[in-house]
């Protein structure tokens, strides 16, 4: 685990291209028709088709930057979750805090995790929004394809996307009769089955079924009893759907999913060492050089000073914990898409529930030693309908859409406990013997109605595009119980002031309604020199709804975010060559930060942030049977106005001053937060440069089928994972490689693959809290086989 392949000296090469994904056979691409469609014509591309406006379109027609990802692209880099995805995007990051994963787009993002928080980067599947960030990071099932995209989406996809979209299209059942199966064996005891079929029952029925199942030891040991299995991880999940034409009265798809998790490495914690002397743990705010002497905490490993060095661990695969830690995912979905086209326009109607409970022990110390272990069981109810009308003429010089939408969230987290005693379980979950610890709930609602019209000032070269949505956010029934743990003195109320439920362990206090009315337009003026280009320059506006903070015992509400967005774009595609070019600026206003203290989310408005750079995508064919792919994105993000920022160290002994923020509430030598000013700092999560790089690469043979070679290069420069630039990644890279037979027939394949070839050692998130810098490594090199065959 220790090799290193001197990846950062191969990073050059993704700082000259950088690189988006390489595409390859997939589990169901037949390859002998394949190549020999290839002989019978000149090298050239596939054109992409988007939906990122609505409504199906060329790539290169749509003035936003959209990173496309195909099934085959997916299967070649080894994508098997939706966080996968980061590796093969650049300026596409996932972070986590605890099991809550949420991804970022050019900085913009968020690591709020208290009830009815939300992400900044809308999900969805087939159209359908995911809203719990505990079931974002999800199996993929039979997609298709996924778009990321980029810059906010407040318009077209409306609140919480101040940062982008990601889509998610999968296959709908089909009449034709088919079947595959897909089975693997990977590193640390991971065997894994996928299998999918489809039928027609009569002509205009159609119906599929899909299961997933994976397990592993994962790569973690448990160096007080040394159990390598403590990770152990085991998930699956099964989809059906039935379609049914009504010839001219349209479509009906309906679905059922069911998915279960059991997987704890989202929780298998580190303690953070500061390695570059950034988190400056022995100094604070007001006396940068306190009565430690020093203000520097490099080689530092950030717990409580007075924990042995015997009961927490540093090294990546270590850990030493108390138990459980554990986390379970247990999601039923029922959807319903039906379409029509009616004389004028295609109507399209999504209606959607969905039920996510997602209970998690956490051991909140990140050591060993009995201080909190915290069991958190979220339930959440998504119910949601929308509308959407799109013109039916693609001719016309008028292309429209329109759409209503609402939206219902609840998420419980009432069922909150902890104990500062290892707990003993017995059913599962039993947390008898632990104590509650406050918890809260929230039920959030949106109403909103959207249009969007483009109109061809010039026939076929000049395009101006206007739209707007008007949203009515709503937060409701929403409450906290006070916590019996924490001898907090007074809540802070909703015009600021002070009030007392101290002696009063697990009072409900209800916390008065939100409301919001926001309006994002969207401008864009685009021109076609030609058919194969576009150029475009677009103003959008990205919209968070305002929150209530009950995780942090508050009843003053938390200010919507506003990310006002202005883009240039050049698009060109080509035989055999498809280039993407974007410069953008965003002015982003009342950020929603979050930090938090003794397992509580304390959560602050940021004033003002700036981010602009640059970004540029390429696929070229360079012959029949070599495609290279490349991507890169620089940004520079910076908080322009900042002056609360959470800001983390060791409580001072000399401070005898109950008052004073450095006074050491829990012993000499805690953690303690207190506020700075991140003005000028970099924004969370952002790292200035991220790129890919992929190739792929084709061998037909006559008689022995074909061979395809492929790899794919990523690279992310240095980033800080809070905003007072404490906690610190330095810049890495990671390799993946695939190598696959297919026989000639095209139905069978055999794969073999690696991940993480160069066994980088590098961080996927750090969760700061008082009681301790949680931090999680990536995943070391993992390598294994698949075979696979379709029917």
């Amino acid at each position: 685990m220790q090799t290193k392949l001197g990846l950062r000296s191969a990073a050059g090469i993704a700082v000259i291209g950088a690189a988006l994904l390489p595409p390859s056979v997939a589990l169901a691409q037949n390859a002998a028709s394949d190549t020999k469609a290839a002989a019978s014509d000149t090298s050239d591309i596939a054109e992409v088709v988007v939906t990122a406006q609505r409504r199906e379109e060329k790539s290169r027609d749509v003035p936003i930057s959209v990173t496309a990802l195909s099934a085959d692209q997916l299967a070649t880099a080894h994508v098997e979750q939706l966080s996968d995805t980061a590796k093969v995007t650049p300026g596409l990051r996932f972070d986590a805090a605890g099991p809550a994963v949420q991804p970022s787009i050019r900085g913009v993002g968020t690591a709020i995790t208290t009830s009815g928080g939300g992400p900044n980067v809308g999900i969805y599947v087939d159209g359908f929004f995911r809203a719990n960030t505990y079931a974002s990071d999800f199996q993929l099932l039979n997609v298709k394809s996924i778009q990321v995209l980029k810059g906010p989406q407040g318009t077209l996809f409306g609140r919480n996307t101040t940062g982008g979209a990601i889509l998610v299209s999968t296959t709908d059942p089909s009449t034709q009769t088919s079947a595959q199966i897909k089975a693997g064996y990977a590193r640390y005891n991971a065997p894994s089955v996928q299998a999918y079929a489809t039928t027609g029952i009569g002509d205009h029925l159609a119906v599929d079924i899909e299961g997933l199942y994976r397990r592993g030891d994962g790569y973690y040991t448990d160096v007080l009893n040394h159990d390598d299995q403590v990770g152990q991880y085991r998930n699956w999940s099964v989809r059906t759907g039935a379609k049914a034409d009504f010839g001219p009265f349209g479509s009906l798809l309906l679905r059922y999913e069911h998915s279960a998790m059991n997987d704890p490495s989202t929780l298998m914690y580190n303690a953070f060492v500061d390695k570059s002397g950034d988190a400056r743990f022995f100094s604070t705010v007001q006396d940068p050089q306190s009565s430690y002497g020093y203000s520097s905490s490099k080689g530092v490993a950030l717990v409580n000073l007075q924990t042995p060095a015997d009961l927490y661990t540093t090294r990546p695969g270590d850990i030493a914990l108390n138990k459980p830690v554990s986390f379970r995912l247990r999601t039923n979905a029922v959807e319903a898409t039906y379409k029509t086209d009616l004389d004028f326009a295609e109507l399209t109607s999504y209606t959607q529930y969905r039920h996510d409970y997602t209970p998690y022990y956490d051991d909140l110390d990140s050591t060993a030693a009995p201080v909190l272990t915290l069991y958190i069981g979220v339930k959440d109810t998504t119910i949601s309908q929308e509308f959407l009308l799109n013109s039916r003429d693609t001719d016309a010089r008028l292309q429209w859409t329109v759409g209503a939408n609402y939206f219902y969230y609840k998420d419980d987290w009432s069922d909150l406990k902890a104990s500062g005693l290892t707990p003993t379980f017995g059913t599962d979950p039993d947390t008898s013997n632990l104590q509650p610890f406050g918890g809260s709930s929230t039920t959030t609602g949106s109403i909103a109605t959207f249009a969007d019209a483009t109109y061809a000032l010039v026939p076929e070269r000049l395009f101006l595009t206007l739209g707007g949505r008007f949203s009515h956010d709503t937060v409701k029934d929403a409450y906290f119980n006070s916590n019996q743990f924490t001898p907090y003195t007074g809540y802070t109320g909703r015009n600021g002031e002070h009030i007392d439920f101290s002696g009063n362990p697990q009072t409900r206090i209800d916390v008065p309604d939100l409301s919001n009315n926001q309006f994002t337009p969207r401008v864009v003026l685009r021109y076609k020199p030609g058919e194969r280009s576009s150029v475009y320059a677009s103003y959008t506006q990205g919209y968070k709804a305002g929150i209530l903070n009950v995780g942090g015992y508050s009843l003053q509400p938390i200010k919507p975010e506003k990310n006002n967005a202005y883009e240039i774009g050049y698009k060109y595609e080509q035989r055999g060559l498809a280039v993407d070019l974007a410069s953008f600026l965003y002015d982003y206003k009342d950020l929603q930060v979050s930090s938090f203290q003794a397992g509580t989310a304390q959560i602050t408005n940021a004033a003002t942030a700036r981010v602009y750079g640059a970004e540029a995508q390429l696929r070229y064919s360079v012959t029949h049977q070599l495609d290279v792919n490349a991507g890169a994105t620089w940004t520079h993000a910076r908080y322009r106005s900042f002056k609360g920022a959470p800001f983390y160290g060791y409580c001072d002994p000399a401070v005898s001053d109950p008052t004073a923020p450095t006074y050491c509430t829990s012993g000499q030598g805690s953690i303690v937060q207190v506020r700075s000013d991140a003005s000028g700092d970099r924004l969370q999560r952002s790292p200035a440069f991220t790129a890919n790089l992929g190739a792929n690469y084709l061998i037909p043979t006559a008689a022995s089928g074909a061979f395809t070679l492929s790899g794919n290069l990523y690279y992310s420069s240095d980033f800080y994972f809070d905003p007072s630039e404490q906690f610190r990644q330095g810049a890495y890279s990671v390799l993946s490689l695939r190598a696959q037979w297919d026989d000639p027939s095209g139905r069978y394949s055999v794969a073999l693959y690696g991940d993480n070839i160069g066994n980088e050692h590098y961080l996927s998130y750090i969760n700061a809290n008082t009681t301790s810098i949680q931090a999680i490594w990536a995943s070391p090199i993992t390598y294994g086989v698949s075979v696979s065959a379709h029917f």
